[in-house]
């Protein structure tokens, strides 16, 4: 194995700025996660950025398997491709793996299959 081998990269290690309950989206620059764990203001702890997670999703939106969709910063949910990108929005780097209808409050997203644009 290589001397500089750090890790496999579908966990890192991620310092929380405030209290994070685990299952929730961690937004790091251009890369969505998923806190494994809980994790404490100022402490560190594992976060998954790999894989298919459910998640919240902004009610309204109607989303269609395989269609990219868009993390709300504002909300804290993921919205469909359709909405009018906002300051500190991240999109083009997650899909959803299956529909989510009007009044559905989560969906299955497969987290960074490309490089998301912050906006």
């Amino acid at each position: 194995m290589a001397t500089n081998y750090i890790q496999a990269g579908n966990v890192v290690d991620y310092t929380a700025g405030a209290d994070i309950t685990s299952g929730s989206v961690v937004v790091m620059g251009n890369i969505i996660g998923v806190a494994i764990t809980d994790i404490a203001n100022g402490e560190t702890g594992p976060v998954q950025i790999d894989g298919v997670f459910e998640l919240p999703k902004v009610t309204a939106a109607v989303i269609g398997a395989g269609e990219t969709v868009m993390w709300d910063v504002s909300t804290g949910k993921f919205d469909d491709n359709l909405a009018t990108p906002a300051t500190g929005d991240l999109t083009n780097g997650c899909v959803a793996v299956a529909a989510g209808a009007n009044g559905d409050t989560t969906v299955m997203v497969k987290i960074n299959v490309g490089a998301s644009t912050v906006n």
